[in-house]
């Protein structure tokens, strides 16, 4: 069996994937001050830059790029997920080993990362953000979804409020 590595750069700006355990909950809306409050506390602890982000009900994608000499993103999601898990709730379901190692059953272990390359790559990946609740059926058009950098790349002038649906193809959008 293959050993799986992440790729590391120092300062490095990346592209996340983060899933609850159980896809069929809406935790992430249910509870986004808790969840805006851990990325906070996290981010005085261990400072990064969000550079775009959406949470949608069971999973959340994100643009971070880490300040110079750091490349520890799997730091940051370790304590960003427990710091959340410890205050809501304990109703999910809970695995035998999961139960062994004494863990919540909130968020899957691991989660997707993809180092961003360039510019082109870059906004690729902030449209790909944007474009996801559209995607899923959740709003017809970006500017709808309340959870969305997309508001912030409105108000600094980056996107027009109309941006999304009609004006982006999804094939376009395709990171696979």
């Amino acid at each position: 069996m293959t050993e799986y590595r992440r790729y590391r750069i120092k300062a490095g700006c990346y592209f996340f994937t983060v899933n609850l355990a159980e896809r069929n909950r809406a935790l992430l809306v249910e509870h986004v001050g808790t969840l805006r409050e851990a990325f906070r506390n996290v981010r005085q602890k261990h400072p990064f830059s969000i550079d775009a982000m959406v949470v949608l009900p069971e999973h959340l994608h994100c643009i971070w790029t880490l300040p110079e000499g750091d490349d520890d993103f799997s730091l940051r999601w370790r304590q960003i997920k427990a710091e959340f898990s410890r205050n809501i709730e304990s109703v999910e379901w809970i695995s035998n080993s999961r139960a062994l190692k004494q863990e919540r059953g909130i968020w899957q272990r691991r989660f997707w990362e993809h180092c961003v390359r360039d510019e082109d790559d870059f906004m690729k990946h902030v449209d790909y953000i944007h474009f996801n609740p559209v995607k899923h059926g959740l709003v017809k058009w970006a500017q709808d979804w309340p959870y969305s950098s997309f508001h912030r790349y409105v108000k600094r002038g980056i996107l027009p409020v109309n941006w999304s649906g009609a004006n982006v193809l999804e094939s376009d959008l395709d990171l696979e």
